[in-house]
């Protein structure tokens, strides 16, 4: 009878010590993805029981009392009839529509210009980033400054004009926004201009050699080369600016503090109010949960283009 082989294949002892790595980096991560996953999740359960109840700081009693002020859903339902809420997310979904496609324009055009090299562009480079370096709050102080009815703006337009403008910006429903937007383009047009500069960057420069020498013009090397192949840069940055001027707040606070009245009101001022002023934490609950959920829908549309630009590249 033929003995046995008790040999083991070198690709065996290959896949056993990758189990014993795998394993070992679990064990070793696992006290840190506990304490992520607590982090994470506690804040959100807590959220969610407060969402359901009448809790407020003002009742004296803890967050984990909550519970004697139960009303089920009625945050939610007094939530689909708040006109104040369905508001400022309109006028938060304004600003994003604005602003987001003009800083992108703004970033790519700008990006273009750089990938090139020309005099002083080091200088250039510096200047134009020094905007997305200013804290938010300090640049909504500069900007309620430029915007006063003897501000620098007035005066300029006066200048261009030839005629005296007192134009009341932050004062005005219909202007206070239209500085706001002037604000937020003028402070992340930067960022959008380095992701995007970044992406044109990465296209491989043999492709963009060989197209040059088959006689393709530079508009047809950026359509049909540099624009594929930042497809997924594109959507990144998008991504970015879609979510964080979803939560504007610092700039616009400090410029119109949500008015006059609640012209300027976005979802994050809105919240600020209700929270500090009304105290009605309950009801604020209910609303982030929203909000939550609002902008994970965005994100997962955004990784699942990115998932499919990625494929087709």
């Amino acid at each position: 009878m033929p003995a046995l082989d008790q040999t083991v294949s070198p690709s065996s002892n290959a896949a056993t010590d990758a189990d014993e790595g795998r394993r070992l980096g679990l064990w070793l991560t696992l006290p840190a993805q506990i304490l992520v996953l607590f982090i994470s999740v506690f804040p959100l359960l807590m959220q969610l029981y407060i969402s359901l109840t009448d809790w407020s700081p003002l009742d004296g009693t803890g967050w984990w009392m909550a519970w004697e002020s139960w009303n089920t859903f009625a945050n939610y339902t007094d939530l689909m009839t708040d006109n104040r809420f369905f508001g400022a997310l309109g006028r938060t979904a304004l600003i994003m529509l604005v602003c987001v496609p003009v800083e992108f324009l703004l970033g790519l055009g700008l990006a273009i210009l750089f990938v090139q090299d020309f005099p002083g562009k080091r200088v250039f480079y510096s200047i134009l980033l020094m905007p997305m370096m200013v804290v938010p709050a300090v640049a909504g102080y500069m900007f309620f400054m430029l915007f006063q009815s003897g501000g620098p703006v007035n005066m300029l337009i006066s200048a261009l004009t030839g005629q005296p403008v007192a134009l009341a910006w932050l004062s005005s429903p219909g202007t206070a926004l239209i500085a706001v937007m002037i604000a937020d383009i003028w402070q992340w047009t930067p960022l959008m201009f380095l992701i995007l500069l970044a992406g044109l960057v990465g296209v491989p420069e043999d492709q963009l050699k060989a197209a040059s020498l088959l006689g393709a013009s530079w508009p047809q090397r950026f359509r049909y080369i540099m624009l594929p192949r930042m497809k997924t840069i594109i959507l990144i940055a998008l991504a970015i600016r879609v979510i964080e001027n979803f939560k504007i707040f610092d700039t616009l606070f400090i410029m119109t503090g949500g008015g006059p009245g609640v012209a300027t009101e976005t979802i994050s001022v809105y919240i600020y109010k209700v929270t500090q002023q009304d105290l009605i934490w309950g009801y604020v609950a209910a609303i982030a949960l929203v909000i939550l959920i609002v902008l994970s829908i965005l994100v997962s549309l955004a990784i699942s283009r990115m998932n499919k630009a990625r494929a087709e590249a």
